[in-house]
């Protein structure tokens, strides 16, 4: 489980983040979803440890890692841009941490990994010749080869359309269930953490404004802010779609 404790971020005298408490449970996932600006990456770096905490305490399975640093945690990231080497190949890509740490995951377990992200017959490609699902899938393997003991994704699918980003939603829904992972996603938009995540924290101007299940986060927002926010998000991409569609559905009419 990680707990953070009162924890508090400034910067050059501005506060970021305080009063910052809640617990995340094996194998849970859990969307961070705030407007830019709220604090929601900050988070995210403290977690990892890129960003040291001004105040309060971090634990990781009831250890106090708050002055671990970032390369002993044992938590990894698949940052936005999927951060891939071009000069590699997929599988050379994937398999690259493990030049180091060739122990940490056998032939089989990374074979399987790629299997589950249906990675196969991509293996050979180099990364210019992928699509933006499959640079994802890859920095995904990437990055559970090295068996993390957390993993943070940052605005997963955020350049990803469609049919695309519904099958990365798949594929990190069925990496948490098969190794019960936790796994931590930053995002700005509320439909991804609603129909992705366990439970939702949504932050405001450097504090928690809920955390809950998706649909206790709909049925009963804990605020103002959340209510108009969710909503708000939410009607603009309906409006989107009528936008596009409405004049050719007869069905539809746009308010």
């Amino acid at each position: 489980m990680l707990k953070l404790e009162n924890v508090k971020k400034a910067y050059d005298g501005v506060t970021i983040l305080e009063h910052i408490n809640l617990e995340i449970e094996d194998g849970e996932i859990v969307s961070i979803l705030g407007p830019s600006g709220c604090g929601k990456t900050t988070l995210l770096n403290l977690i990892l440890g890129i960003t040291e905490i001004d105040a309060g305490k971090l634990y990781f399975n009831g250890e106090d890692i708050t002055e671990v640093p970032m390369e002993k945690r044992g938590f990894n990231i698949v940052f936005q841009d999927y951060a891939l080497f071009p000069n590699l190949n997929v599988y050379q890509n994937i398999t690259y941490g493990l030049k180091n740490r060739p122990s940490i995951s056998t032939k089989k377990e990374v074979d399987e990994l790629i299997g589950l992200l249906g990675l196969q017959e991509h293996l050979k490609k180099r990364i210019d010749q992928l699509s933006g699902g499959q640079k994802q899938r890859v920095a995904l393997a990437r990055t559970m080869v090295m068996k993390p003991r957390i993993l943070l994704l940052d605005e997963p699918l955020s350049a990803l359309d469609g049919v695309i980003k519904e099958s990365i939603k798949d594929r990190i829904r069925a990496i948490a269930q098969e190794y019960h992972l936790t796994t931590i996603i930053v995002t700005h938009d509320p439909e991804e953490a609603l129909t992705l995540s366990d439970r939702v924290m949504i932050v405001n101007e450097g504090a928690i404004a809920q955390f809950g299940r998706p649909g206790d986060i709909i049925e009963k927002p804990g605020n103002e802010f959340v209510k108009k926010f969710i909503l708000n998000q939410l009607e603009i991409k309906k409006n989107n779609i009528f936008a596009l569609f409405g004049a050719g559905c007869p069905n539809v009419q746009v308010s």
